[in-house]
């Protein structure tokens, strides 16, 4: 269902982008702060880079595409209870995909305000789990890949480090080892924004709302991120 969605707009969007013009090209960087719809997941910090591109349609609307590298996830603090306390964090890197309609509002000399809105697609890259268990002062951590499937463990406690197959910490009779999957990589939602262009620089807000499960019993992203950038035309 979705898929079919997204290339309808990605479609739209190229037959749009027909009738406009390339005005220019621009780098961002920027901090994100993400978080997933489940209830008792924590925010967590991470950062995005990227670069885009404009097509004008005339002095107000423009089509802004652009390519980033995301990391995004979130944190979960299960507090102590007998002793023992446990935290998982969850990394997940993405390369996204935004296309954003533009509206630009000259306010002053060489100053503009951007508001922007539109889809964005992401897909997982990489990034691990990590879920660290603390017991009467001593710690040990699990990591495993966060998307994908889950074929390897890797254990550190006591200053030694050893990876392990799923195989071994799971009993393959019990359970079936072809469901230890991590979240899905394909990411889709919408996005918002409202950035300030003095000259060739840019200083931006942003808000993605992501409308796939990133797992069945798991949330969806979100995301709010400011970022600084420079035009180059």
């Amino acid at each position: 269902m979705y898929k079919r969605q997204v290339l309808f707009i990605l479609f739209a969007l190229v037959s749009v982008a027909g009738f406009s013009q390339i005005t220019g090209w621009n780098a961002k960087v920027g901090m994100n702060v993400s978080n997933w719809t489940t209830d008792g997941v924590d925010a967590k910090v991470g950062f995005r880079v990227g670069v885009g591109t404009e097509y004008a349609f005339n002095d107000m609307w423009s089509l802004q595409p652009s390519l980033f590298f995301s990391t995004k996830g979130g944190k979960v603090d299960s507090g102590e209870m007998l002793g023992a306390s446990a935290k998982v964090t969850m990394n997940q890197m993405y390369l996204e995909l935004p296309v954003m309609a533009a509206a630009r509002f000259n306010v002053a000399n060489n100053t503009n305000i951007v508001i922007t809105a539109g889809p964005y697609l992401g897909y997982g890259v990489g990034g691990k789990t990590k879920a660290t268990i603390k017991y009467e002062g001593e710690k040990a951590t699990a990591k495993f890949n966060t998307f994908g499937k889950i074929d390897k463990v890797t254990i550190e406690a006591g200053g030694q480090s050893h990876d392990f197959s799923i195989g071994d910490i799971i009993d393959p009779d019990e359970y079936d080892l072809s469901e230890m999957k991590g979240l899905h990589r394909f990411d889709f939602g919408l996005g918002v924004g409202v950035a300030l262009e003095y000259q060739k620089f840019i200083v931006g807000l942003d808000g993605q709302f992501g409308l796939t499960k990133l797992d069945t019993d798991a949330g969806k992203n979100l995301n709010f991120a400011i970022s600084v950038g420079y035009k180059f035309w």
